[in-house]
């Protein structure tokens, strides 16, 4: 076995040393790699809560901003990184072809050797800096602000996913209803064909009837196609399988159970989560504020290296003798003048702050307007319901009256199908002034900051 010299193992050994250091880095960085995103799975027979809760996991926007949120704490980690000791290695080879000569007391002289070899080993640390020192202070509000913008998406898609499905549920209330006028129309069809076969009525309330059970065919038909459409639109602010059936489910009487709501309750402006979001935005201007007055200040930093030189005319016996140095250094940087830069920069953070002040004022506005007129629309559409609520049972009434008394001989059919209208547009009135409430109160709550996912 072949005697290495000292120099030599020391070369070895830092080499080795590189080498093991990659090799050990690459499996921790693999590990960091996100796993493919996994098939959402499918609902049966999903209520309101299983919709919304549904969306807020797997709606594409929503596993952005989860993303987002890794990212960001992946980028706050490699700024602080710069706090740690920052440990380098390099390495170099070198063959002169033609050894440099330079003239010294009149005489040429060859300065250096044919092959040069060196490995280094340099050490950083910083002592102050800003950049650095503005990530650390900031670390915890960069968080948090990424957060919040997942909290307000999830917001606004709980929102526009209970508004979508009680659109889609009104569609289906018009369907039920036209399945049921169907069966009822056809047993007026029957009726008045056994009246006019036994001449009892002439052919024109037959041909009422076959009139009235057609348009609400085609009306069925009409409302079946729309829900097709509403359906795939729920679906896409779900981030609902596109090639799976989504089949939902409601309870009328429960749903009529919440349309209750206070409506003295006031606004808290620290419930919105707009209003987070701005707050935590002028803590991160106020942090850049800080960070431009802190550039009249010196950066300070602490370096040192070790390194390992070989030289020899002989390419073999180059690592036979090291001629190794090493050195420390303290290294303070200060610029004096910079042309107004940095009172320039600092302004612009003082102004960024105050425009910011005006945001919130803003906000403050909106949400005041905006809580007004949620809470004018859930009181003009509850008056609604309760108005429709007793026009369906009028009309049921009114119905069931001129039904007996048409099979009576008293009333004509043109009557007949003048009632059942009625009836059926109470009924459609009455499912959608429901929803409009249901929605609207939805619009109250979310300006109250009551609907949140933190």
């Amino acid at each position: 076995m072949k005697n290495w010299s000292k120099p030599q193992k020391i070369m070895r050994l830092a080499i080795g040393s590189a080498f093991l250091l990659i090799s050990c880095i690459d499996p921790v960085l693999a590990q960091l790699v996100p796993e493919n995103t996994q098939t959402a799975p499918t609902l049966e027979k999903a209520t309101l809560q299983d919709v919304v809760s549904y969306a807020v996991k797997y709606q594409p926007v929503i596993q952005q901003s989860v993303i987002d949120e890794r990212i960001t704490e992946n980028q706050i980690r490699s700024k602080l990184a710069d706090w740690y000791p920052q440990i380098n290695f390099n390495y170099n080879l070198q063959k002169n072809f033609i050894v440099q000569t330079s003239i010294i007391a009149g005489n040429p002289v060859k300065l250096g050797v044919k092959n040069v070899s060196a490995a280094q080993f340099t050490l950083s640390q910083q002592i102050f800096n800003r950049d650095v020192l503005l990530a650390n202070q900031t670390k915890r509000d960069v968080q948090l602000a990424a957060a919040q913008n997942t909290v307000n998406n999830k917001t606004d898609i709980a929102v526009n996913v209970s508004k979508a499905f009680y659109d889609v549920l009104a569609t289906t209330q018009q369907i039920d209803v036209a399945n049921e006028d169907i069966v009822r129309l056809e047993r007026s069809l029957k009726d008045a064909k056994a009246q006019y076969e036994s001449g009892v009525a002439d052919k024109i309330d037959f041909k009422r009837a076959t009139i009235s059970l057609n348009n609400t065919k085609a009306n069925k038909k009409g409302n079946e196609e729309i829900l097709k459409a509403k359906t795939e639109y729920l679906k896409n602010l779900m981030g609902y399988p596109i090639d799976k059936e989504l089949t939902i489910s409601y309870d009328s009487l429960q749903m009529e159970r919440e349309i209750a709501l206070d409506t003295l309750q006031n606004v808290d402006l620290n419930t919105r989560i707009e209003y987070q979001i701005l707050a935590t935005q002028k803590k991160l201007l106020e942090a850049n504020l800080q960070y431009n007055k802190w550039s009249y200040l010196p950066n300070v930093s602490l370096n040192g290296a070790y390194n390992l030189n070989f030289q020899n005319n002989q390419f073999t016996d180059l690592y036979g003798k090291n001629y190794p140095n090493s050195f420390g250094l303290l290294t303070l940087s200060l610029p004096l003048y910079q042309g107004g830069k940095r009172r320039a920069n600092t302004r612009q953070a003082e102004w960024q702050i105050k425009r910011l002040d005006w945001d919130i004022r803003g906000l403050q506005n909106n949400v005041s307007s905006e809580y007004a007129t949620a809470l004018a629309n859930y009181k003009s559409y509850l008056t609604n319901l309760l108005a429709q609520k007793e026009n369906v049972d009028l009309a049921r009434e009114v119905y069931d009256v001129i039904q007996l008394q048409y099979k009576s001989g008293i009333k004509t059919y043109l009557e007949v199908v003048t009632s059942e209208t009625d009836l059926r547009l109470a009924r459609i009135n009455y499912s959608n002034a429901l929803y409009q409430v249901l929605a609207s109160k939805i619009d109250v709550q979310k300006a109250l900051g009551q609907i949140n996912f933190q």
